[in-house]
């Protein structure tokens, strides 16, 4: 699809596109749409909120989100949910709170400086009048965190009730610029209801990133990553409800320097949604993430000693759900789209890109699958698989 088509089809409206599946690209005003997260509410209706604006980097880039009523054939009018001129916006979590508050968080970047970095935090509050409108709060800095704490993963809440955020850190290197060399993982905590937070660092994770972390078993909750060297999903456990974590190590899912999602469904399997390549994969690359912004900057990139060398540009297909029994090894394998993945360029208006990427999933009381995605950077698709989908796939 070209641009024009692509944004012809933006319309929400859900399409069957067999008796298992159903799409829709979601409504946006904006010409780049990106990083997608979908939340369940209690009746059932669906809010996905993704970063859109002309480039990813620039001022211009506010979160959105739009919402689909239970049973209703299209998705709500896209709404604006921040505005900082200042700041580009990007990656929006949303957490329903023990109280059933609801939260968005999401960072705040001056141009492609994910180094200085900070994470807003606002209450959601969807209009009891209008169930398509959502309004929000008055936004604050969580401050206690280090500049530099990007968002992508589900908060979850440990055994004592604390909040954990999944956070990675873009660590900083003097006089150079931000390139990705040595972000870490870490969990932001707070033991408040949000009012204050730590940060707990997970130990040798350097290029290990959008930290993914699913509902334990037997004790036991693993994490999934994002690896900036783009070689495999990786993995790391927590033995103590997600007070302390391991190493990440691989798993026999390839990574290309993009986000992942992870879930724990019904029937206790872990299902891990990517893009089935890596560096190994494709010889394409660019020089980094923020390439096209067209701003000055004479510092040179950050040298990797001491962290990693980062790769990107490894094309962004296919979008694949992955089902494991043991967290280690995913033999099946459910392709939901495919195609060239072409990332060497973030513009979406001239058709060069063509990823699909930075997918979402979650799993309806039903047993339906839902998903979405970036779609050639132009828009976010959604899937919604029928009940039964492992078996039908």
């Amino acid at each position: 699809m070209t641009p024009t088509e692509i944004a012809t089809a933006m319309t929400g409206r859900l399409t069957a596109v067999s008796q298992q599946r159903i799409e829709a690209f979601l409504p946006s005003p904006k010409i780049q749409n990106h990083a997608a997260f979908l939340h369940l509410l209690p009746d059932g209706a669906l809010i996905c909120a993704w970063f859109g604006g002309t480039l990813e980097g620039k001022s211009d880039i506010s979160i959105h989100a739009s919402i689909l009523s239970h049973e209703a054939d299209s998705w709500g009018p896209a709404q604006q949910l921040s505005d900082d001129p200042d700041h580009s916006e990007q990656n929006p979590v949303i957490f329903a709170a023990p109280d059933e508050g609801l939260w968005l968080f999401h960072t705040s970047q001056p141009s492609g400086n994910q180094d200085e970095c900070r994470i807003r935090m606002v209450a959601l509050t969807r209009d009891p009048l209008d169930p398509l409108r959502l309004s929000t709060g008055e936004s604050r800095y969580l401050d206690d965190l280090p500049r530099g704490c990007f968002v992508r993963g589900q908060v979850t809440l440990r055994g004592d009730g604390a909040w954990l955020l999944p956070i990675f850190r873009c660590v900083s290197r003097p006089g150079q610029k931000w390139n990705g060399s040595h972000d870490v993982a870490a969990v932001g905590v707070s033991q408040d209801g949000g009012k204050s937070w730590t940060l707990n660092e997970v130990p040798a994770s350097i290029g290990s990133v959008h930290m993914s972390p699913v509902a334990g078993k037997n004790g036991v909750v693993p994490a999934y990553y994002r690896r900036r060297q783009a070689d495999a999903v990786h993995v790391s456990l927590s033995q103590d409800q997600g007070a302390s974590w391991d190493a990440p190590r691989p798993t026999d899912l390839p990574n290309n320097n993009s986000s992942i999602a992870a879930i724990r469904m019904a029937d206790g399997r872990i299902a891990v949604i990517c893009n089935l390549a890596s560096a190994q994969s494709s010889t394409d690359r660019r020089a980094s993430l923020y390439d096209e912004l067209g701003e000055d900057d004479d510092r040179p990139d950050a040298d990797p000693t001491g962290g990693c060398t980062p790769i990107w540009g490894v094309p962004r297909s296919p979008v694949a759900v992955c089902i494991s029994d043991d967290g280690l090894h995913f033999p099946i394998r459910i392709v939901i789209e495919d195609g060239p993945g072409t990332c060497t360029s973030n513009d979406s208006t001239d058709g060069r890109n063509k990823e699909m990427s930075y997918p979402w999933l979650l799993e309806g009381p039903d047993g339906s699958l839902h998903i979405a995605y970036t779609y050639h950077r132009r828009a976010i698709k959604y899937v919604r698989l029928a009940p039964g989908w492992v078996a039908t796939s």
